[in-house]
């Protein structure tokens, strides 16, 4: 993607000024909210750092506080603890699989030109300083941070053993073109706008995004919205769904 010169200037300023810019991206009725940098990697040849489901402002913080480490000469690495971000808990830095930039980094892709750059992910620890990969990590914040160094065949933020509705038609290999999330969490993927009541079938997420992994681009999905296409090789549209948008009112 391509961004506005007038959009790249502001980011070269705040580069020049502070280090780094900020992009902040408020949570929606879905998925948490996440703030990323742009510039490290230009200014200092550091990596981009994105994080996760805490509070924005506090989450903006812990990035500048890192690129401040970043403008002393240290390097962040992964996979080792570092005490001094959250009073009293460690936080880790993964390393950001590609397949995800597009999903979360796509503003630093339009101010590079490609996504051509290396990027680490801040990880927060729950109140008994366990990680999400740890088994006894607070099951409640499970989805708070999505792991960008794993599961890039499995995007959305729910269980994979999670049931949803489908068709038999689609079970036989017909394209899913036709998704919905409903207001009360379910899946819906579809063959066509209408379906049959008597085709309905129930299978596990995980078994959609293994027919047709091309789902995994709508993980963002909001709660009352549907998602469509003319055809699988074609765009996502979006329409919020007329009890959503009823709510909203």
């Amino acid at each position: 993607m391509s961004i506005p010169e007038e959009d790249k200037q502001r980011i070269l300023q705040d580069i020049e000024q502070y280090g780094c810019h900020l992009i902040m991206i408020e949570a929606d009725n879905y998925l948490p909210a996440f703030v990323y940098s742009i510039g490290l990697y230009q200014k200092f040849g550091h990596p981009e750092i994105i994080c996760f489901g805490l509070e924005i402002n506090l989450m903006a913080t812990l990035i500048n506080d890192a690129c401040a480490m970043v403008q002393n000469g240290e390097k962040l690495e992964s996979n080792k603890a570092y005490p001094d971000f959250l009073e009293n808990f460690p936080i880790r830095f993964l390393q950001v699989d590609k397949d995800f930039y597009r999903d979360y980094l796509g503003y630093g892709g339009g101010f590079y030109g490609s996504f051509d750059f290396p990027a680490l992910q801040l990880v927060w620890p729950d109140k008994a300083s366990n990680f999400p990969w740890n088994e006894n990590f607070n099951p409640d914040w499970k989805f708070k941070q999505p792991l960008l160094d794993r599961n890039t065949d499995f995007k959305f933020y729910e269980e994979r053993n999670v049931a949803t509705f489908t068709t038999k038609q689609v079970l036989e290999g017909d394209p899913i073109l036709y998704v919905s999330h409903n207001i009360d969490g379910d899946w819906q993927f579809h063959g066509s706008a209408e379906a049959d009541l008597e085709d309905a079938r129930i299978v596990c997420l995980e078994a959609i995004t293994r027919l047709d992994p091309s789902v995994n681009q709508i993980y963002h999905l909001q709660y009352g919205w549907n998602a469509w296409r003319q055809d699988i090789h074609s765009d996502w549209e979006y329409e919020e769904g007329e009890e959503e948008a009823e709510e909203t009112e």
